[in-house]
């Protein structure tokens, strides 16, 4: 498996960084969206190797204030991004212009339209490009993600509250080494429990992103409180997809349900024993139920 040399799209003044994996390029084009302030190396190499496979060109970028990408100054909720999220404002840009960044980077890599897949913070994101962008999506899947309507203290219905305490535990890293435990700590919090913890996978997704970083609470502050001014996700009409782990410690399945609930026509598919991870058993089947989901937009389209 390998993935080009990294380059940047630009919006404004932000680069993004983002590579794209060159097996099954000439597949569809499959933009992956990571989540809360950690980079696109978070991405398991095995799960973008199976939705090559399923028939995608996959490509993966760092959202602002993550990874490679630019990061911004501006007044933050410091040292506790879940306060950030209670306020509804981070104050350095908007969600807007995450949105917009993803379009930029589709931009970059020549696409016209593109499938999307979100994880966590990125599945809202997702979301979100859906509704400003609608005729830049093909399909929308979400995974393990807040509806993008649950702003603010709304949002707190479906988060786990224990697991929000031992995250706020985490504390911001120093040097490689503690950059490398912080995000050991992080992955093993989101784990799936009815599944192996990958370790050694984990490990060399860390070690890939070790220099950036992970647990830095200011860029995690400003993503999460990034406020939203656009449509609400009953008007999204793209086809959708919502994968949910029955057993996630972070976000409770009323997450996934609320998000289908307000798609219509949105598939849901409640994950036994997975968490807030995607775990390795659940790649193949991951990667078929967007091919499904990619397959059954054509025939609509084709009938239109």
């Amino acid at each position: 498996m390998t993935w080009t040399e990294r380059r940047f799209a630009r919006n404004g003044a932000v680069e993004l960084a983002h590579d794209r994996l060159q097996e099954g390029a000439d597949g569809e084009p499959l933009l992956l969206v990571m989540g809360l302030a950690v980079s696109r190396h978070w991405w398991p190499g095995q799960l973008c190797a199976a939705f090559a496979d399923a028939g995608f060109a996959v490509a993966r970028y760092d959202q602002r204030d993550a990874g490679e990408s630019t990061r911004l100054p501006g007044n933050t909720s410091r040292g506790n991004p879940f306060a950030a999220l209670a306020a509804g404002r981070g104050g350095a840009y908007t969600a807007e212009d995450m949105a917009d960044d993803a379009v930029a980077v589709m931009d970059a890599l020549g696409w016209e339209s593109a499938h999307l897949f979100g994880h966590s913070l990125g599945g809202v994101v997702a979301q979100r490009v859906a509704l400003r962008h609608p005729d830049r999506v093909r399909t929308l899947s979400s995974s393990a993600s807040l509806p993008s309507d649950a702003t603010g203290l709304r949002a707190f219905r479906h988060l786990r509250l224990g697991t929000l305490a031992k995250f706020a535990r985490i504390k911001p890293a120093r040097d490689r080494e503690e950059r490398i435990a912080a995000g050991l700590a992080v992955a093993r919090l989101c784990a799936s429990p009815g599944y192996p913890f990958d370790e050694a996978g984990t490990l060399d997704r860390i070690t890939a992103d070790a220099d950036s970083g992970i647990a830095d609470p200011d860029a995690q502050s400003r993503q999460i409180g990034a406020a939203w001014h656009g449509p609400s996700l009953s008007e999204l009409r793209v086809p959708a997809l919502v994968l949910h782990g029955t057993d996630d410690p972070l976000l409770k399945p009323s997450a996934g349900r609320a998000t289908a609930a307000a798609i219509r026509d949105a598939r849901l598919v409640l994950q036994p024993g997975v968490g807030h991870d995607i775990p390795r058993e659940r790649y193949t089947a991951v990667a078929a139920a967007v091919r499904t989901l990619a397959d059954s937009s054509t025939r609509v389209d084709e009938r239109a």
